[in-house]
This record gives C-alpha cells, sequence and structure tokens, in this order.
C-alpha cells in the first residue's frame, strides 16, 4: 500500500484546527485529503481554512466519501483526540526543525508526540493505486519513524575523482592571474558543486524528470511514486514549481540545497516490513522546460545543474524537437550515464510505430553525441511507456532501482561535470601546437643585444686600439714624433660625433625594441591567445629601461682603462727600436764630426752605422706590426665577448628570464589540465 505525505504538515491550515476537524482526526491537512479522494465535510465547528476549501470547485461533498470519512474519523478518534493537544505542540514546538529537513529533529519530534509518527507525516489519509492506476478507496496508514541522521553517510569520491578535483582546483589557482573570471566561473562551479554535494548524504540519489509541455512527465512521476502528487491537467503549464518525492528519510539536505520548500516535498510510504525497491531515490518533478513562463525555465536550468541525474520525458509529437535537443541534450552529452531519455504515450502509436519512433529517438541522441548504454556499454538509457496505461513503468522502475542501488549517481555527475569544464577550458589550455623558446631564439636574441650594443665595433676598436699602441711602443721615434704633431695640428671640433652619437643611441634604442619584439613572438607562438598575452606584456615589461642598462653596460664593460696588456716580445722590440735609433744617432754624430774635423775622416763605418739604423728602424716596426696582429685580434675578441655576454646576461635577466617563468606557469597549468582531463591522474 502506498500513500503519500507533505515532508512538512505543519504547512497547511486545517492542521491548526485539530479538534473541529472530522475529516481528519491525525492532523493531516485538506489538501492531502483532497488528493487522496476525500472532500472535508462541512461542519459548523470550522474555521475560516475550512470554510475557504468548501468554496473551491473541487471540494465536492459525495455521499459515500462522506460515509467513509465518518467510518475513518471514528476508527481513529480516540487516538486522534487522545494525541491531539500533544501531537499538535510537538509539531509546532518542531516546525523549524523540519523547516530545515532535519531527519534528527523530526526522529525527536516522533518520540515527544507518542504515535511513532515521524516528520512525513502524523498518520494519512490517502487512496490506494492498484496495477492499472485506479484509485482503492483510501485508508489510514501510520508514517514509518525516519532514519537517524547520524547514520547517513557523506557521499565519498573515489581516488581518481578527488584527484581530478584537486587538479581542478590547482588549475583554478595557476590561472587566476591570466584568464578572466567568466573563463574560470564553470570550473568555480563545478568545484563548488561538488565540495557540496560531497557534505551531504551518499545514500540518496537525486534524479529530475524533465521534459517539454504536455510530455506526461507529471503523470510519470505520479506513476513512479504510485499515488497522486503532481497536477496533471490540459492546463498549460499545470507544473509550475519543482515537487520532490523522496523514497527514504534523510534527503531533507539535499532537498534545501534544490532550494525546494518544505509544503512541496512528498514522500511514498510502505509498509513496515516491506522495502522499496526505490529506497533512496528522491524525485524531483521540474517545470516545463519550454514554458512561456520565464521563471518556470530559470527553475529547470538550476535544478539540472544540482541534481545527479535526469529523466527526459518526450512524446511522439514533440521528442524531435530542436530546443531540447539544441538546448538540454547536445550541451549535456558528456551526461549519458546519468541520462535517461524516455519515450512516453507509446499507447497513441498504432502498431510498429513505437519502434520506429524509438529508433528516431537513438539516431537524434546519437547526433547529439550523446552515447546510449547498449550491449552493456555505458551511457544513456532509452526506454518506451505509457505513464497511463502502465506500459513499461516496471521496466523503467527496475532500472531506477538497479541506478539508485549502485549510489553511483553523484559521482558520475560530478565526474562529467569535470569533464564539460575541462572541454570548456580546452581552448584556453591546449592549441595543439609546439610552444617554448628554442635555442636558437635565445641565441638570436643575445645576438640582437649585442649588435645593439655594439659588441662588434667594440671588439673592433678594442684590436685597434691594441695595434695603435704596439704600433706607438715599437715604431721608430720620427714616426711617433710625426703623429704627436699632426693630432695637434688638426684638433677634433666635437660636433660631428656628437650627431653622430645621438643618432647611434636612436638605432641602438630601435634595435633593442625590435629584438624584445621578435623574441616575444616566437615565445608566444603555438600559446592559446592568454598565455600569448601574457608572454608579450612580460616582454614589454623587461623592455622598459633595456636600453639604458645596455648602455651602463657598455661603459662599464668596454676598453679597461689604461694600457693594453703587451706579450712577452715587446720590451725586445722596443730594445731592438732603441738600438737602431741609437745606431742612426751614433753614425750621424761620427759623421759630424768628420764634417768639423774633430774625428779622422772614415766614412765607412759611419755610414755603415746610419743605414743599419735608417732601415732597422721600419724593418722592426714593420715586424712587430705583423706580430701584433694576432694578440691584437685575440684582445678585440675578448672584448667583444664580455660585452656579449654582459649584454646577453642583461637581456636575460630582464626579458628571458620572465618569459621562462611565463612559459614554467604555462606548462604547470597544462599538466595540471592533463590531470583533470584524466591523463596522468594519479589514483590517491
Amino acid at each position: 500500500m502506498t500513500a503519500v505525505t507533505d515532508q512538512d504538515p505543519t504547512e497547511h491550515t486545517d492542521h491548526t484546527e485539530h479538534t473541529e476537524n472530522t475529516v481528519d482526526r491525525t492532523g493531516h491537512g485538506a489538501e492531502e485529503a483532497e488528493r487522496a479522494g476525500l472532500d472535508p465535510e462541512p461542519s459548523a465547528g470550522k474555521g475560516a481554512a475550512g470554510a475557504a476549501r468548501e468554496d473551491e470547485p473541487h471540494a465536492r461533498v459525495k455521499d459515500v466519501r462522506v460515509k467513509d470519512a465518518e467510518a475513518s474519523s471514528r476508527r481513529g478518534g480516540d487516538t486522534g483526540r487522545g494525541n491531539a493537544a500533544g501531537g499538535r505542540g510537538d509539531r509546532d514546538g518542531g516546525r523549524g526543525d523540519r523547516d530545515e529537513g532535519s531527519s534528527g529533529g523530526a526522529s525527536a519530534g516522533a518520540a515527544d508526540s507518542g504515535d511513532g509518527e515521524g516528520a512525513w507525516g502524523d498518520g494519512l489519509i490517502a487512496r490506494r493505486v492498484d496495477e492499472n492506476g485506479g484509485a482503492e478507496p483510501y485508508a489510514v496508514l501510520p508514517s514509518r519513524p525516519p532514519a537517524s541522521s547520524a547514520a547517513l553517510m557523506p557521499l565519498a569520491y573515489d581516488g581518481n575523482l578527488r584527484s581530478r578535483l584537486d587538479a581542478l582546483r590547482e588549475l583554478v589557482g595557476l590561472s587566476r592571474t591570466r584568464l578572466d573570471s567568466g573563463t574560470l566561473a564553470e570550473a568555480g562551479r563545478v568545484l563548488d558543486e561538488a565540495s557540496a554535494r560531497r557534505r551531504l548524504s551518499g545514500q540518496h540519489t537525486v534524479v529530475a524528470i524533465a521534459g517539454a509541455t504536455g510530455s506526461g512527465k507529471s503523470q510519470l512521476f505520479n506513476t513512479l511514486a504510485g499515488v497522486t502528487i503532481s497536477e496533471t491537467g490540459v492546463r498549460r503549464p499545470t507544473t509550475a514549481a519543482p515537487i520532490a518525492c523522496s523514497w527514504s528519510d534523510g534527503a531533507a539536505s539535499l532537498l534545501d540545497r534544490l532550494g525546494i520548500p518544505g509544503r512541496l516535498r512528498r514522500r511514498p510510504l510502505q509498509h513496515p516490513d516491506s522495502e522499496s525497491p526505490l529506497r533512496g531515490l528522491v524525485l524531483i518533478d521540474l517545470p516545463d522546460h519550454d514554458s512561456a513562463a520565464v521563471q518556470h525555465r530559470e527553475q529547470v536550468d538550476r535544478i539540472l545543474a544540482l541534481v545527479d541525474a535526469v529523466v527526459w520525458v518526450v512524446d511522439p509529437e514533440k521528442y524531435a524537437d530542436a530546443l531540447i535537443h539544441e538546448r538540454y541534450l547536445r550541451p549535456m552529452a558528456g551526461h549519458a550515464e546519468v541520462t535517461f531519455v524516455v519515450l512516453n504515450q507509446v499507447d497513441r502509436l498504432p502498431g510498429e510505430a513505437a519502434e520506429q519512433v524509438l529508433d528516431d529517438l537513438r539516431r537524434l541522441l546519437d547526433e547529439d553525441g550523446i552515447a546510449l548504454g547498449e550491449y552493456g556499454e555505458p551511457g544513456a538509457t532509452v526506454l518506451a511507456l505509457s505513464a497511463l496505461t502502465g506500459e513499461g513503468i516496471g521496466e523503467l522502475r527496475e532500472t531506477l532501482g538497479q541506478f539508485v542501488a549502485e549510489r553511483q549517481a553523484p559521482a558520475r555527475r560530478i565526474a562529467a561535470d569535470v569533464d564539460a569544464a575541462a572541454r570548456h577550458l580546452r581552448p584556453v589550455y591546449v592549441t595543439g601546437q609546439r610552444t617554448g623558446l628554442s635555442e636558437e631564439a635565445r641565441d638570436e636574441f643575445a645576438d640582437r643585444l649585442a649588435d645593439a650594443v655594439g659588441a662588434t665595433a667594440a671588439g673592433e676598436a678594442a684590436e685597434r686600439a691594441w695595434l695603435r699602441h704596439a704600433n706607438r711602443a715599437c715604431g721608430t721615434p720620427w714616426l711617433r714624433l710625426w703623429r704627436w704633431y699632426h693630432d695637434r695640428r688638426d684638433p677634433v671640433t666635437g660636433r660631428l660625433p656628437s650627431r653622430a652619437q645621438a643618432d647611434e643611441e636612436a638605432t641602438a634604442r630601435q634595435r633593442v625594441e625590435h629584438a624584445v619584439r621578435t623574441v616575444s613572438d616566437r615565445a608566444s607562438a603555438g600559446l592559446p591567445a592568454p598565455w600569448a598575452q601574457a608572454m608579450r606584456e612580460a616582454a614589454v615589461r623587461g623592455a622598459q629601461g633595456l636600453p639604458e642598462a645596455l648602455d651602463e653596460l657598455a661603459v662599464r664593460t668596454g676598453l679597461p682603462p689604461g694600457r693594453p696588456p703587451r706579450p712577452g716580445w715587446w720590451p725586445v722590440a722596443v730594445l731592438a727600436q732603441a738600438a737602431m735609433t741609437l745606431l742612426q744617432v751614433v753614425g750621424g754624430l761620427w759623421l759630424l764630426g768628420q764634417i768639423i774635423g774633430f774625428v779622422p775622416p772614415n766614412l765607412g763605418v759611419p755610414v755603415l752605422l746610419m743605414l743599419a739604423g735608417i732601415v732597422g728602424g721600419p724593418l722592426i716596426a714593420w715586424s712587430c706590426r705583423l706580430a701584433a696582429r694576432g694578440p691584437a685580434r685575440r684582445y678585440g675578441h675578448e672584448a667583444e665577448r664580455l660585452l656579449r655576454e654582459a649584454a646577453a646576461g642583461c637581456g636575460r635577466a630582464r626579458v628571458l628570464d620572465p618569459l621562462a617563468a611565463e612559459l614554467l606557469r604555462y606548462r604547470e597549468v597544462r599538466e595540471q589540465y592533463a590531470r583533470v582531463t584524466g591523463v596522468g591522474a594519479a589514483t590517491r
């Protein structure tokens, strides 16, 4: 026998008139009596609420029901009157607990009332429904005491799902400074909902029944519950607010999360000695998803994002409606394992038309990308039934029973939500192209900075300086005297070098900017747009002040002060050049002494001495110039190397290191994204 009750009976005004209400001596409201097929009996002692009920069109008094009601009242009168005051006080005192959905508070209220009744009802009058859906005479059924809230175990995720959720949380944390909040909103919602669902009961499975106008979802809801709970009719839309029906206690917190008030919570009650195959199921009847009322569609979208599974009810006329396929089924293709698609009203299809429509429905679902759970494979369950005649209801009830008994739907829903969030984030993390900054790009950047700072010119200048110093040290004194005189005669004005220096600085700045722009483009190639933008911004920040730093570096790392280092043969060449000069002087003085008669005439020796000095001096200078080319070139290369290394170090610290940090962060988020998608996720 099946009956139905509100989770919070104190929501009904008839409960305030226990002593005057002859229809329901146990405190059950007139609304439940109407659902059970019983009309309230007119009484002079009724309150305003009872009078209002009499004025309603559906409050028709029939003799047979009045007689049955009076008989029922007489049977339960003693108990109802004996416990009226205490039961009413307990219910009023426990109103807040029941409104909050606390099964523990409900148990306490049942214990205090002394009649063994819990928060779901206080003795119910309802109609019995046979297999064909016909209404049998009502009966009075005591409710089963609710289970203790301490016995309810919270939902537990397996190691793989926990690892994926942790990776998604880490991914969101690493990406907050690189991605806008709108991009991460869905991932944040999934994390919040996963955390909230994990704290709630793992022994219940929340399943929503959704469908279009006139698909018969409310009738299917009532058929599964075994009693009329949700209003059905030709008026559209019929269902204006979601209604919940739970097959076991302890689901109040889940319904609080869905925002379903206590007055819209029901529960079919079973015999105490029997266990329902749907125990643990929390069924939600949703408004029409194509309702003309905007608030109805908003409620559907809100609750569909929170339930563990969905039963989509379609009819032969609107099963191919583009609205349900494009707005709901296709975007939720990844949730196939927690999706049921029911073709209702097959009794309206003649012959084999039902199978043909069902096959076409499977084809449409396949085009939507929804995997079908056929041949033992995981996927959506597709059934055909008639909620009016009962055809196929047994198969759906058995399928739902197995689905609920597995207690895997909440984790599957969360896993599917994580998959959907990963697909949504894929464009901002994966492009399918190779990313990174190659060594070739780094070397090219260093070469561009070296050119901008003039490393090659500095090396050449160092080489020329070394050669010039060698020429001065090893050259003839007469040549050195001539150069000194020439330098003093033609001094440099300074205007032209100043203008050339300004042009050179502008050119160097342009080269630096070009080098930074080139390396940032190389580093951001193949990256998703947000990370490529972050790379360019990091390069721009590093380029600020880089030309000035390179100029300072060139001054500090330029030619060392003082004279260049001398090779070991240099003193010998200087002494040889001095000897050649001395020979010239001695030979000249000897010839002069002979001319003035101070020395006896002998032209041969002084002439030979002078010729040896005159020829030997330039010869030594030329030899020294040839010998100085190697050391001068090595000196210039060393100066160029030092400047190149300094420029490369400056560019690395200001530009390459920030780019490498951004690339490292991107690799970290790529690794976390791979864990989110389940690739390489470690099981804890």
